[in-house]
């Protein structure tokens, strides 16, 4: 079996790594979250939400791509396999069934906001490690950050 080699010396990979398959994590769970919001989404603003829904579920998915890509790049293979995303997964999510807008709204503000937390936990972690991937990851947040401040302008005011 052939492995990739990587640029980075062994302990700024493992830094690196981690903080990238923790990320993926938490981008392949926030699609699904924003998938089966969007499916089950109910309520006078339907459509509007439906297609923010698709927006975050998009963008999780490009950057869970990049990601895993970096991941491997860095000679670290990504693990998106069904199994370890259930068992690591812990951002809220929509209840079973039919959900209320504004309910979707608010558990789409929450997953977000929790997620950002992570990452801005990770960039500090890879600033030293991997500057590359810290800027990845920024990248992301920025991202993340924009898509709850939309959510969060949906319930407002409260």
């Amino acid at each position: 079996m052939t492995t990739v080699r990587s640029t980075l010396p062994d302990d700024a990979r493992k830094v690196a790594c981690e903080a990238l398959q923790d990320t993926l994590v938490d981008l392949l769970g926030l699609s699904l979250v924003g998938k089966q919001a969007h499916w089950n989404v109910v309520g006078p603003r339907f459509r509007s939400i439906h297609l923010q829904l698709d927006e975050v579920v998009t963008a999780a998915r490009d950057f869970a791509d990049t990601v895993a890509e970096r991941s491997a790049a860095l000679g670290v293979p990504p693990d998106g396999r069904p199994e370890t995303i259930a068992k690591a997964f812990t951002l809220p999510a929509p209840k079973e069934g039919w959900v209320r807008d504004s309910d979707a709204v608010q558990v789409m503000v929450e997953a977000l906001q929790d997620a950002v937390g992570r990452l801005r936990e990770r960039i500090d972690a890879t600033e030293k490690a991997d500057p590359v991937t810290q800027d990845l990851l920024i990248g992301v947040t920025a991202e993340l950050e924009k898509q709850r401040w939309m959510f969060d302008a949906e319930n407002f005011p409260r």
